[in-house]
């Protein structure tokens, strides 16, 4: 998106422009306008007897990118009493970009298919958009403003161009669910954040709004997250907040919900880092929310959660707390502080502070299409300063994969990872996690394993629930929880898998990696132990090899063959692999695996035997 047009939505700041060149490289525009105006010259013949002639494209026209033919985004002219077959038309392509977007299309009313912004008069205005709601009820769905501006032309007559969201009402309970993790240092308020997110009241300055969120006693005396835990967000079709404040438990607002936030909220000690590791590994956020506060800064396990985070590749945005404990120049101080460590060469993001209702759209939209972008959002959770702009992004962000990968996850066989394990009184056996591929339905016979012997064991899927309302199927990339009747709890444990009997999974004691030591006070050699986090597992290893070298020092590039201490685990190639012990730290991924022969399993089930 060009400078002229974030001008255009508002967006004044400087680090906005800057966030909007980041994604001009994401689309196929090129740098600046030149590929644009090419196709605009060939249609501004066309322009003049479409519009008045006080309408007078000239270099200074703003452009968006041109259309996309994939995509949820549309650009229409405008949408003035068309015709029956073109109204059928319209409805088609339509549904096309709510399939596109997984539920959720954006319309952009006054552009030309090649991104130039012409602007339509009140009246054209009016009539387009009446006719957007009328497409939008003949496919089952709502549609939104999200931002009307005008375009600036040496014109008699005001044009405007509008920015339109469209949400599906769901059907079935398939709602659309982002996943966001929550990261920070202890004590930035996270807990207290979501709490008055999702309750929809404010703090009272001494932690009220975190209470309904701890898991644990220890946790609400201390005030220190130390397990997991999670929480919802709504958006309905229309755009608004359902959290429960209006409803009463997490059923009804899965009912009236399109679109769902689901915070995983990790914890900020370093004590507790191991438990942060998990949460990003195996839950699969879509996002990550890291959050600093304006009085203490980047401190404490800040840095290694952005670090960490940067290294599993999960795009993060920055939320700067407690802004009503300090003065306007400390939070600048804290801004500059984030803005430094943004740009450095590790990291080489673009800052982008968010500061009015445009800014959070732009900046939302921004943020999916371009991994460099990131927004930053300060706030308070007791005056409720700029909590309007973080549900505003919230609502616009749109999923990262998109329907055709879905499509393709779906139809792989059955593959579901085992994160929680419950005993729940008149259920039974309940596990938790994600659904990573494939569709599991109530009655689903499966396998699950590997147990120590690298073995499976046959189960029956019993109900299934959602965001803790009942579902009947799900799909992939979706979390749940599975119960499994009397289905004996001691054969489970945190890192299995379930999955369809008809797959042959790869077991394995020992894999190879292509690592990167991050951090490592002396050497890194053979026989070195570290815990390893690939996904949903994490086990001690030891180090079998280092090859084409003796050893390894910090910054340096090698392929290691690791061998679990415990028990076998099913790995893919290509997994991204975390690794640590005390300070050392390490990421990379699995290049190859060793599967477990048959004679091992023979003779270690002798062994157990002996």
């Amino acid at each position: 998106m060009d400078a002229l047009v974030s001008e255009l939505f508002g967006s004044t700041s400087g680090h906005s422009s800057g966030g909007s060149q980041g994604s001009v490289s994401n689309h196929k525009s090129g740098n600046g306008n030149g590929v644009v105006s090419k196709k605009a010259c060939g249609k501004n013949k066309k322009a003049r007897t479409r519009f008045p002639r006080n309408f007078k494209p000239n270099n200074n026209t703003p452009y968006l990118p041109p259309e996309a033919e994939e995509g949820n985004i549309e650009y229409k002219l405008k949408l003035v009493n068309p015709t029956q077959n073109r109204f059928e038309h319209l409805a088609t392509q339509m549904k096309w970009r709510l399939q596109e977007g997984r539920g959720e299309a954006v319309y952009q009313i006054g552009v030309e298919d090649n991104g130039m912004l012409v602007g339509l008069s009140e009246e054209e205005m009016r009539a387009s958009l009446k006719t957007l709601h009328r497409l939008a009820e003949k496919v089952g769905a709502d549609i939104a403003v999200l931002r009307e501006r005008e375009v600036d032309y040496d014109s008699d007559v005001p044009r405007k161009i509008a920015e339109v969201l469209i949400r599906k009402v769901p059907d079935d309970q398939q709602f659309l669910d982002l996943r966001v993790a929550v990261l920070g240092n202890v004590d930035s308020g996270k807990s207290t954040l979501l709490g008055v997110l999702t309750q929809g009241e404010l703090d009272n300055g001494r932690g009220r709004a975190r209470l309904n969120l701890f898991r644990h006693l220890h946790e609400i005396q201390t005030g220190r997250t130390s397990s997991i835990s999670f929480e919802i967000l709504g958006f309905n079709s229309r755009g608004e907040v359902i959290n429960y404040s209006e409803s009463r438990t997490a059923e009804e607002i899965c009912e009236s919900a399109s679109k769902m936030i689901t915070f995983i909220d990790l914890a900020g000690h370093h004590k507790y880092l191991k438990t942060t590791i998990f949460g990003l590994t195996s839950y699969c956020p879509d996002f990550a929310m890291l959050v600093v506060s304006a009085n203490t800064g980047i401190a404490g396990t800040t840095r290694e959660h952005l670090g960490i985070a940067m290294a599993l590749k999960v795009p993060i945005f920055i939320v700067i707390s407690k802004v009503d404990l300090c003065t306007r120049a400390t939070v600048e101080r804290t801004l500059r502080q984030l803005e430094r460590v943004l740009k450095q060469p590790g990291c080489n993001k673009v800052p982008m502070v968010v500061s009015s209702t445009d800014d959070a759209v732009t900046a939302a939209q921004q943020f999916a299409q371009s991994p460099n972008i990131t927004p930053i959002f300060t706030l308070s959770s007791v005056t409720g300063e700029s909590l309007d702009l973080l549900k505003v992004f919230f609502n616009i962000i749109p999923p990262l994969s998109n329907s055709k990968e879905q499509e393709e996850l779906m139809q792989q066989l059955t593959e579901f990872q085992v994160d929680e394990i419950y005993t729940v009184p008149e259920v039974g056996t309940v596990v938790g996690g994600t659904l990573y591929s494939g569709i599991c339905r109530e009655g689903d016979d499966l396998v699950v394993g590997p147990t120590e012997l690298g073995q499976f064991h046959r189960l029956t899927v019993g109900s299934i629930q959602r965001n803790r309302s009942a579902c009947r199927v799900l799909r992939a990339g979706q979390a749940a929880t599975l119960a499994l009747g009397n289905f004996d709890r001691s054969l489970l444990r945190k890192g299995m898998v379930m999955v369809s009997p008809e797959m042959d999974p790869t077991i394995c004691w020992m894999f190879e990696a292509e690592i990167v030591l991050l951090f490592h006070a002396k050497t890194f050699h053979k026989g070195f132990q570290v815990t390893v986090h690939i996904g949903n597992v994490r086990q001690t290893a030891t180090v079998e090899a280092v090859y084409g070298k003796e050893e390894l020092r910090t910054g340096e590039k090698a392929v290691v063959l690791f061998k679990f201490i415990k028990h076998p685990e099913y790995l893919k190639v290509g997994a991204k692999v975390l690794f640590r012990e005390g300070v050392t730290k390490g990421i990379g991924h699995v290049t190859s695996l060793q599967p477990i022969s048959q004679h091992h399993q023979h003779f270690q089930s002798q062994n157990e035997k002996d």
